[in-house]
């Protein structure tokens, strides 16, 4: 079923297992020739290689051995994706050229993305533990159909830690864990600690919390950079219940937090590099904290409920996502004879509550299987502003926050796919669904007045279809063809229609009523290879662009700090977005392997390069043409060394439009150079309960940062983390 998966306890192995240590290695070498199952590209249980799609998965051990700070870097080595980074406490990768709203996170299958996601990269995955996930699956390309507004460039579905009780023999048991994180190029120190506990069989009982400090990022050639330390604290709680041999009910609820995390580009903090400009605020910083609480039912064998279900699935979800930004203009003395208008300290915040239900169905039929159901998410935002002078003195109140106040938004939607075998080789994938968006806004600034609007709606319908398929090359299950055609949607949401807010370098940012829904067509091509002594897979892919959402200059404003130029959004006209990712790994025996990818991608579309009301073709803005991944790596027969060198390469980037061109606080005026990062790390399980881990990361201490990023990556540095099991 779509969100779930096999929960890892922190120690998997059951007691009984780990009496022989030949057993133990034997039952693990078995178990990794079983096929690797993903969910994600149909919401149902398959074979990764029998996924009509594309399918990047990062494991429980991937993540450990790459001991990764946030879940954007996560994403860094995976084929076709770029991680800007607009602060050290941000970040918001780039899949096959698409970025911010218009991929879309899922955390166990329900929904992350709300109403309120800014256009362009933005901070709000870093707002998910790493350390609370087991396992990443991303599906590059259209997901509109399975999952609604917003998959266009990708879908991430993120699976959260559990205690593994259905594994466990009968009776009680305990586990837990230890972990540590530290690296000398950020100063930053990570703890984890987690328990796992409950009867065999019948329930288990998952409880984690990680408390993180990350100073400032020392970059090569730069030094210390101020202002990029931040602070975070998260927790996650994950309860599963057998009811009976069919039906399991599972309650989660998780929360992070971070404090004081900087836009350093947007304020004097700031250090130019490749000729970047400096902000001239003196403090722009963020407090963000986010919960997730939801409780599911699910059912599988079910053996026709109902005279026609195999499985079901009810999911009833609750989120916050709650923004507080403190911005300080300008660097005056205190309390000035004569303040000037600019001299002031504003604060807005935005409060969003998310419910969410989601009800999912499955059935087996003699004609194929059907799987199909319901989802439906409504946002409920309320925002403010206020401006204050050095003094504490109220200046003003605003009508509105980043977004429009009072604000509710709607997104229903209902799905089927059909999978069906055309005889023994052949595998046909067909979905549709309908969807339903419904935006209210109590009130915000009119776009070209500084009054308040008391109320605006409106709503949009959409019908998305998919049609792929998957041939069998040969009997064994080892090489396939795939290929398909997916349309994509996304809706306008609350951002898009009431934005108040800085942009880019030097601009602002209004509403824009009225807009009408993005529209995709994505065309994919391609071929997997699974053996024994290699794994890989190249692909081909085209997406159609038609009315996209793009920023449109209005012609207000002079671009200086007290009178920014003002833009606001409409829809642009037609374009593209395409691209070739090959990738593949050879394993020569049991002790040594080489991998790699290497990735292309351009796209243009129509856009606004100036205030008239005229468009032209334009690049889409910091899409990377290539980027690459190599590496060796090598373990011991038993696994409990291992070692590996990664390069991690991205071509120079100088397809810049409009946009990127003022953006002039985050890109280079001929653009981000290339770079190319070498790392070395290793593990050491030195026992079954304690391992340690080690990474010589930018051994070259090269000077870089990704592209449209607003400081710059660390330089040569050591990151050393520890496990201790129990």
């Amino acid at each position: 079923m779509a969100g779930l998966a096999p929960i890892q306890a922190a120690d998997p192995t059951p007691p009984a297992a780990a009496a022989s240590t030949e057993t133990a290695e034997a039952e693990k070498k078995a178990s990794e020739t079983l096929p690797e199952v993903v969910v994600t590209a149909t919401r149902t249980e398959q074979a990764a290689i029998a996924a009509p799609a594309q399918v990047r998965q990062l494991s429980s051990e991937q993540l450990q051995e790459r001991q990764v700070r946030s879940l954007p870097e996560a994403l860094e080595e995976l084929p076709g994706v770029m991680v800007q980074k607009t602060a050290n406490a941000q970040g918001s990768p780039y899949i096959r050229g698409f970025t911010g709203f218009r991929n879309l996170a899922l955390i166990d299958g329900i929904r992350f993305n709300n109403s309120t996601f800014r256009d362009g990269p933005n901070q709000y995955w870093n707002t998910i533990d790493s350390y609370a996930i087991d396992r990443i699956e991303l599906v590059p390309g259209q997901g509109s159909v399975l999952y609604g507004s917003d998959a266009i460039g990708g879908t991430l579905n993120l699976f959260t830690k559990g205690a593994d009780f259905r594994n466990e023999q009968a009776g009680y048991f305990f586990h837990g864990l230890t972990a540590y994180r530290g690296s000398t190029a950020e100063e930053s120190n990570v703890g984890r600690q987690e328990f796992q506990f409950g009867e065999g069989g019948r329930w288990g009982l998952h409880l984690g919390a990680s408390l993180k400090s990350f100073g400032d990022v020392h970059a090569a050639g730069i030094g210390d950079q101020p202002e990029t330390d931040y602070d975070e604290w998260a927790y996650d709680m994950r309860l599963d219940v057998a009811l009976d041999a069919n039906w399991t009910l599972t309650a989660v609820h998780q929360q992070l937090r971070q404090n004081d995390a900087w836009r350093t580009h947007q304020t004097r903090k700031g250090i130019s590099w490749q000729g970047t400009t400096v902000g001239n605020d003196t403090k722009r910083a963020y407090d963000q904290e986010r919960t997730l609480s939801y409780v599911r039912l699910e059912g599988e064998k079910l053996e026709n409920l109902a005279g026609f279900i195999d499985a079901a699935s009810l999911t009833v979800s609750l989120q916050s996502a709650d923004e507080y930004e403190h911005r300080v203009r300008y660097d005056q003395p205190a309390n000035p004879p004569n303040p000037a208008p600019a001299d002031r300290v504003d604060y807005s915040q935005v409060e969003l509550r998310t419910l969410g239900l989601d009800l999912q169905l499955q059935s087996d039929t003699s004609i194929g299987r059907f799987i199909y159901g319901v989802d439906y998410y409504r946002d409920w935002v309320s925002t403010g502003s206020q401006r204050y002078r050095r003094n504490g003195t109220l200046h003003s109140k605003g009508v509105q926050g980043p977004v429009g106040d009072d604000a509710t938004y709607d997104l229903l939607g209902a799905y089927l796919n059909y999978e069906v075998d055309l005889g023994s080789r052949v595998h046909l994938f067909l979905g549709g669904r309908e969807t339903y968006a419904r935006a209210d806004i109590g009130s915000y600034q009119d776009p070209s007045t500084p009054q308040a609007v008391d109320s605006y709606s409106d709503s949009w319908t959409n019908f998305s279809a998919s049609g792929r398929i998957v041939v069998d090359l040969d009997t064994q299950d080892r090489f396939k063809v795939f290929g398909g055609i997916s349309q994509g949607f996304r809706a306008p949401n609350l951002s898009d229609l009431s934005r108040l807010d800085t942009a880019r370098s030097n601009e602002r940012e209004v509403g824009a009523p009225g807009l009408d829904p993005e529209k995709y067509i994505n065309m994919e091509i391609g071929l997997k290879a699974e053996t024994k002594h290699f794994s890989g897979s190249l692909s081909y892919f085209y997406t159609v662009i038609d009315d996209m959402i793009v920023r449109r200059p209005t012609g207000e404003g002079t671009g200086t700090g007290a009178d920014p130029f003002i833009v606001t959004k409409a829809n642009g006209g037609e374009g593209h977005m395409q691209g070739v990712e090959l990738a593949g790994e050879v394993r020569f025996d049991d002790n040594w392997s080489v991998f790699g990818h290497v990735t292309w991608t351009e796209g243009e579309a129509d856009q606004f390069r100036t205030s008239a009301p005229t468009q032209t073709r334009d690049y889409l803005s910091r899409v990377v043409p290539w980027m690459g991944r190599a590496g060796v790596r090598w373990q011991s027969t038993d696994r409990r060394f291992w070692g590996e060198f990664v390069s991690l390469s991205h071509s120079q980037y100088d397809n810049l439009n409009a946009g990127d061109k003022a953006d002039t606080q985050r890109t280079p005026e001929d653009g981000n150079p290339s770079f190319n990062i070498l790392t070395v790390r290793g593990g050491w399980q030195i026992t079954e309960n304690i391992g340690v881990t080690l990474a010589l990361e930018n051994l070259l201490d090269e000077e870089y940062r990704y592209t449209g990023s607003g400081s710059n990556e660390p330089g040569f540095g050591l990151v050393a983390g520890a496990t201790i099991k129990f």
